[in-house]
Parts: C-alpha cells; structure tokens; sequence
C-alpha cells in the first residue's frame, strides 16, 4: 500500500518524511516528487530518500525516460513506484503548481 502526501516546500517534505519514518516506513522506499528536475534531487539528496531508478522502473523505461518530456518521465515514475495512471496524472499536475509529492511504499 503507498501513502501519498503533498506539501509546499522542503521543510515540510521533511517533516513529513519524518513521520513515515516514524510510522515504519524505511527511507529507501520515501520517494520525494517536485517538477523541476534539480529541485527534485536536491530535495531527494537533502532528505536522504529513495531516488527512482532501474530497480523500480526496469531498463526500458529508465531508458526510455532520457527521450521523455518532464511530465511523461514523472507520471512514469509515479506508476514505477505502485500508482495507477489516474493517481499518476493527478499528481504530476499537482506537480505542475509548484507543490511536492511524497510517495512511501511498503
């Protein structure tokens, strides 16, 4: 089961990666989401969480991902870590605003 949370900034993405830890989940499997491609790895690194890769998405589609618009690369990596399409597309709307995603997975 994933649990999905959304917030503004940083300081709150860690707080809330903070209470998954707290509530069992392993950081490896706190998957943190923002639109621009290096705000993402800085919150990811800043925060010591799982970074979406060949072990979650398979070779094609991390292949796959470097021909990809920024929208198509997040709703693929959406899906790759245990959301549906439509869970997929709303979040990379969410996205779209300017806000973060945090995905934990069992």
């Amino acid at each position: 089961m994933n649990t999905v949370k959304v917030c503004e900034n940083g300081v709150q993405a860690v707080n809330i990666i903070e209470e998954l830890t707290n509530n069992g989940y392993d950081r490896d499997n706190i998957y943190l989401f923002a639109h621009g491609e290096e705000r993402s790895k800085d919150l990811t690194d800043a925060t010591d969480t799982g970074t979406v890769g060949v072990g979650e998405q398979g070779i094609l589609d991390s292949v796959s991902n470097v021909f990809r618009k920024r929208g198509d690369e997040l709703r693929s990596k959406f899906e790759s870590v245990g959301l549906t399409e439509a869970e997929a597309e709303k979040y990379e709307k969410v996205l779209d605003g300017g806000q973060v995603v945090v995905v934990a997975t069992n």
